[in-house]
């Protein structure tokens, strides 16, 4: 179970059975990356009068500057020093392990805390790049864990190559792949990997510019127009202004995240990256999506376009807007056969013998295709336009919902990701004799929620997926998502991992 035990001064507090040598720091200039604001910070403060007295052509020492330089230059270099110093200490006194089935981060100097995270609970692992740490070669390694709030373990910053062996290191410990290495302290051989697909960088700004954003800022400068020409008054062009400046900086932002978007393949998960000036590769093992959506905007269906997010136990909703996101984004924008090649990698086995006719029904279908129950006819009037596309249907791995006429989506929960469920019925509903069902997985952009289904139909749902998730948790016999997927690699074996999948990857139908 990942946790954080703030320690207090004094000696480090390492486990015990693991010798001193195991223990490795990050690379000497990461704290000089991270910090690199404080100490522009402290250059401006203490020189901007120099600065500013050369770019004037100005005398650096008159009308009494010079009686204060030596004070600012000594201020300045004493608290440059003590920022150094400081630097230095955090890096010293940084370390981190891989053994005995935990991943542990020891940090602080006068006030030390210890993290550890599971390694079979890993449920991803993301290598990301700021723009500085590329330059010089750097990766900061992000370990996700189930039931954490916030990133578990940090380690900022690695080598590239060593962040590369420290995350297949981890990942081969979480999948259960004990066999092929000299001992548990040895790292594990990086999986191959085999592309999927990319999303050409046109592709995106296509979906950009017939977003949802886009369309309302379009009726917005539509609306300010005619009431500037009505009232012949022109301020109503100074709205424009901040939702131009927030579009832009939403364009850019998913523009700079979602560029040169690829999916790959291997044997310890779905990996995913993408970036333009800060790249992030993520890596999720099978079996850990909790819950996935598949949107289509009324505007990019004569394209055929569609969006992919995904739950994961750890991501939660604590990151920042971009990065939480960019994060929990399995397709940025593709078609519906990138839709079908990254569904048949987070659902192997779809449960149907006819995938592509149920996953088909559930993003276009209407009424009974595919097999969903829709909203019954008695119920129209709630939902006049969505009604004929309301519905779900069950396969033996997951269960679908669909929703939407204009706004089209399709959420998919496998069956041992159903944390509970709940039924909700207000006034209106029973009138009509309808309910709303909410399945609970962990917190994330979707919230799988099948509206208006008959009363009857929703009750006998209710309990065929309380049946179907404890079946699905008690064939679920280990963490270790290798095991669940492979037979037991036995000692002395040859093979150390799953067979590498074709290159063209698995796909339904």
């Amino acid at each position: 179970m990942p946790g954080s035990q703030p320690l207090p001064a004094g000696p480090a507090a390492p486990d015990s059975t693991v010798p001193d040598a195991e223990w490795l720091r990050v690379h000497p200039a990461s704290p000089f990356i991270r910090g690199w604001v404080a100490l522009a910070a402290i250059g401006f403060f203490f020189g901007r009068d120099i600065f500013e007295r050369t770019l004037q052509g100005r005398p650096v020492f008159e009308d009494g500057f010079a009686g204060r330089a030596p004070f600012l230059l000594a201020g300045g270099g004493t608290v440059l020093l003590i920022a150094v110093l400081g630097f230095i200490l955090t890096w010293y006194f940084t370390k981190y392990q891989v053994s005995g089935g935990y991943v542990r981060v020891n940090t602080g100097f006068l006030f030390r805390q210890q993290r550890q995270a599971r390694l079979d609970r890993v449920q991803a692992i993301d290598i990301v790049q700021p723009l500085l740490a590329r330059i010089f070669g750097l990766a900061e390694l992000k370990f996700e864990v189930a039931d954490a709030g916030e990133s578990a373990v940090r380690l900022a910053y690695l080598k590239m190559d060593d962040a590369r062996q420290l995350r297949a290191t981890i990942l081969a410990r979480a999948a259960g792949v004990t066999t092929g290495v000299e001992g548990p302290g040895e790292p594990a051989p990086e999986a191959p990997e085999y592309p999927v697909l990319s999303v050409p960088p046109s592709r995106l700004v296509g979906s950009l510019l017939l977003s949802e954003q886009s369309f309302f800022v379009m009726v917005g400068g539509v609306a300010s127009v005619i009431l500037s020409a009505v009232t012949e008054n022109q301020a109503f062009y100074l709205y424009l202004i901040p939702a131009g400046l927030g579009l832009a900086a939403t364009y850019w932002n998913l523009f700079n995240k979602g560029y040169n978007f690829t999916a790959a393949i291997s044997p310890d998960g779905i990996r995913l990256r993408y970036g333009l000036l800060d790249t992030q590769a993520q890596t999720l093992p099978p079996g850990r999506i909790q819950a996935l959506r598949i949107a289509q905007p009324p505007l990019w269906r004569p394209l055929g376009w569609y969006r992919m997010q995904v739950n994961v136990a750890g991501y939660g909703l604590v990151d920042n807007a971009g990065e939480g996101t960019s994060r929990t984004t399995l397709l940025p924008v593709g078609k519906l056969g990138d839709v079908m090649n990254m569904l048949a990698l987070v659902l192997p086995d779809p449960g149907t013998q006819q995938p592509a006719a149920v996953f088909g029904a559930g993003l276009t279908g209407l009424d009974s295709d595919g097999g969903f129950v829709t909203t019954p006819r008695r119920a129209r009037l709630l939902a006049p336009l969505g009604w004929r596309r309301n519905g779900f249907t069950a396969t033996d791995t997951a269960l679908l919902l669909r929703s939407g006429r204009w706004w089209r989506e399709l959420v998919v929960v496998p069956h041992q990701r159903t944390q509970s469920m709940a039924l909700h019925q207000g006034p209106l509903a029973r009138r009509f004799r309808v309910a709303d069902l909410v399945l609970h997985t962990t917190a994330g952009p979707v919230t799988p929620r099948l509206t208006q289904a008959g009363v009857d139909e929703v009750r006998v749902l209710f309990d065929e997926q309380s049946a179907r998730a404890r079946r699905a948790r008690k064939r679920q016999t280990t963490e270790q998502w290798l095991r669940q997927v492979a037979p037991p690699v036995e000692p002395g074996s040859e093979t150390s991992s799953v067979d590498a999948p074709t290159k063209e990857g698995p796909q339904h139908g």
